[in-house]
């Protein structure tokens, strides 16, 4: 894989449903119980405006995904991390986040979160490894203590 481009692309592109799924399955693995939830993301919440969703490109190939909503007039959250199990390890994660952080700067937010699976130690330790912290638990997730970890980073 020669070069990486992360283009803006809708969440019903046949490269977004496919990495999206791609990610729905490695999350139902990771957390078969009962009752575990892979929070979603809609339309509307990527819409100019209010968010963005990014697929990074290898080789003309859809290899990772990310999105970027607006919380509030202050924050934004990063949404549906994925990258392909065959190319990980080579940045496109750092990327994606880097690309998803310069568009949430975009919305004037300044602060950015995120939730990820207390089970998923590569991207946790990637977030770390990117200045974010944990913070507490937040919205939607206060509903997974068991599963979930939220971390946050200042823009400014």
């Amino acid at each position: 894989m020669s070069t990486i481009q992360i283009r803006r692309s809708a969440l019903t592109s046949p490269d977004a449903l496919r990495l999206i799924t791609a990610l729905n399955t490695e999350l139902s693995a990771a957390f078969p119980e009962p009752g575990a939830n892979h929070f979603s993301l809609n339309g509307e919440q990527v819409a100019e405006g209010e968010g963005v969703f990014l697929i990074a490109y290898g080789d003309d190939l859809a290899v990772g995904c990310g999105a970027v909503r607006r919380l509030d007039p202050a924050t934004a959250e990063l949404k549906r991390m994925y990258v392909d199990p065959s190319v990980r390890g080579r940045g496109i994660g750092r990327a994606l986040v880097e690309a998803l952080e310069r568009e949430a700067r975009i919305l004037g937010v300044t602060r950015v979160v995120l939730e990820t699976g207390t089970r998923l130690t590569r991207a946790i330790k990637m977030y770390e490894a990117m200045a974010y912290e944990r913070i507490p638990l937040f919205g939607e997730y206060l509903a997974s203590p068991e599963t979930s970890l939220c971390f946050g980073k200042s823009l400014s």
